[in-house]
């Protein structure tokens, strides 16, 4: 059984996440206030609808014309009404969730790009992927739907409330009959929602993310004579899945039945008390009617408000996890206007960068990958780290990069004229890179390259193609530069695919280019080809390089080596090659 402290720790965080949720969605009150509105209207039209046929019926019966046609006239005009204003509420409702819908997408996509890369790289894509479309239509449904059918069912359940009241108070006794069975179910209810909406969504960004990677691996699975052993996981995963949405429709099947047998109870209740009254002619044929109308649609009303908690606890699940995204920290953006003003001057003359007792501990790690790391790197040199892997060459890169912050000590860049700055987010204009994994997107390769540089002619890429060394065999493609691009590359070698993303980065133009294993599917001719380019073409350049490959060592104006521990020590080609 469940405890009331955890019943009370599973309302207060349903109500953290609805205190944000509302917060977030204030931007859209406009929407909301216009589909309020017509839904009162459009509520109310229906309960004008039951009140004008109470009074057309007693004048059918006591013959009266007069009131006959204008009974009936009001009870056309009210349905027609509502026909126009429940098509115009659809229309409305259609406009406004594609705008919100796109509108929240664009938000968590933009804060999962802008956050800071240590609390990203946490997450797994296909679970993004999930948060960005599942868990963010649930919330734009919150506010095109459920937030506006709140007000509309509560006005309705007054309006009936009221009528009832009015014309007879003892059957509002009969209509609230199952108060008590709502009562008693709503805890169940809500910690049995919450647990299988976490469940489904959960397992939802698992099966996204098992599609994602083994459709990216296909070609691996393939070679390793593995699929029938994926087909079999997926196979798993589908079944736990389908578990667990059956197993929550089948709490929703007994919850509504016995919601339904109690609401059954409740209308006969409320039948037999009309027929008793208009039995002995305490109300009129016509008031008969309208009780019966307005008791089975206040006791509806009411159910629905009711059955309102499961879908407010789901949107508050798909909340909880949208609050986690738009929780992570963003980057500060360091010294960007400063940056700003640096930026001809350093792509004119170059930059130094200068690292001093550098220490650095990922979230999930107890001890440093880097720990009191110095080097320096000026404007011309080639400088290289390398090292067992796994042991803080890319880290080191990444810190360069302003991906990750260090715990203590500094990395600075500096101008010929000694004006400095710290490495960070701001300074990534300063710098290239070339990633050690495939790092090609969908389209040609063209678009590829001016994904840095939108700008440049067909001249400009010919040109930085030619220094990397990727020209030879692209003018030969019958499409050229506009040869497409297959899902990570796959219609091209890991040698093509390198030199491309090498052109890229010189295409962008910037002092400092960092590699990653850059060329470590190229041939050592291919490799000292475009190296011997690089250096020739962007001599002023700061080229930093982490490799295994001996043969890039004697490029390099300094080389250092990454202990197991995190300690650097320079070392020479000779050192670092045995």
């Amino acid at each position: 059984m469940k405890k009331p402290g955890e019943y009370n720790e599973l309302f207060r965080s349903l109500g953290s996440e609805w205190k944000w949720l509302l917060g977030y969605i204030s931007r859209y009150k406009l929407h909301i206030a216009v589909y309020v509105i017509m839904g009162i209207v459009a509520a109310a039209m229906g309960l004008g609808v039951s009140v004008s046929s109470k009074y057309l019926i007693d004048a059918v019966l006591d013959k009266n014309v007069h009131t006959i046609v204008t009974s009936a006239a009001a009870a056309v005009f009210l349905g027609l009404a509502q026909i126009v204003i429940n098509a115009v509420i659809s229309r409305v409702a259609a406009m406004a969730g594609t705008k919100i819908s796109s509108e929240i997408r664009e938000n968590i996509y933009e804060h999962i790009v802008f956050s800071k890369w240590e609390s990203v790289r946490r997450y797994h894509s296909g679970d993004l992927l999930n948060r960005i479309e599942g868990d963010a239509g649930a919330v734009a449904s919150s506010i095109v739907t459920f937030i506006p059918g709140v007000f509309t069912k509560l006005t309705q359940f007054v309006g009936c409330l009221a009528l009832v009241l009015y014309y007879d108070p003892t059957m509002a006794i009969f209509a609230f009959l199952s108060t008590p069975f709502l009562a008693l179910s709503s805890r169940i209810t809500a910690k049995m929602t919450r647990k299988y909406n976490k469940e489904s969504r959960e397992m939802n960004g698992k099966l996204i993310s098992f599609y994602s990677e083994s459709i990216q691996n296909l070609q691996m699975i393939k070679a390793f004579d593995i699929t029938s052993r994926y087909v079999e996981q997926i196979r798993r995963n589908l079944a736990l899945y389908r578990k667990i949405r059956l197993d929550h429709d089948k709490f929703a099947t007994i919850m509504t039945a016995c919601m339904a047998v109690i609401g059954l109870i409740v209308s006969y209740a409320c039948y037999g008390w009309g027929v008793w009254r208009l039995w002995n002619g305490i109300i009129s044929f016509g008031t008969m009617t309208l009780f019966l109308q307005i008791s089975g649609k206040l006791t509806a009303s009411f159910s629905s408000l009711v059955s309102l908690a499961p879908s407010a606890i789901s949107i508050a699940t798909a909340a909880g996890r949208i609050m986690e995204i738009t929780q992570m920290p963003l980057e500060n953006g360091g010294d960007a206007d400063k940056a700003a003003r640096m930026s001809d001057s350093v792509r004119k003359n170059g930059v130094t960068i200068e690292c001093e007792n550098l220490t650095y501990t990922y979230d999930d790690g107890t001890e440093p990958v880097v720990k009191d790391v110095s080097f320096i790197a000026r404007a011309g040199e080639t400088i290289a780290f390398v090292g067992p892997s796994g042991e803080g060459k890319t880290t080191v890169l990444r810190l360069i990069l302003g991906l990750l912050e260090p715990d203590s000590g500094s990395i600075i860049m500096r101008t010929d004229d000694g004006e400095a700055i710290k490495a960070s987010e701001s300074t990534r204009r300063f710098c290239s890179y070339v990633p050690q994994e495939n790092a090609v997107f969908s389209g040609c390769i063209a678009d590829n390259l001016r994904i840095v540089c939108p700008e440049a002619s067909d001249d400009d890429l010919k040109c930085v193609l030619e220094a990397a060394d990727a020209w030879s065999f692209i003018e030969r493609l019958p499409l050229g530069i506009y040869t497409p691009v297959d899902e990570k590359g796959v219609n091209f070698s890991e040698g093509q695919i390198q030199r491309i993303s090498i052109a890229r980065a010189l295409l962008r133009d910037a002092a400092v280019i960092v590699m990653d294993e850059a060329t470590s599917a190229l041939d050592a001719a291919t490799e000292e080809r475009v190296l011997a380019n690089m250096m020739k073409a962007y001599p002023n350049r700061t080229r930093i390089i982490t490799t295994h490959r001996p043969s890039m060592l004697r490029y390099c104006t300094r080389i250092y080596r990454i202990s197991t521990d995190g300690t650097l020590t320079q070392v020479s080609a000779e050192e670092a090659a045995g």
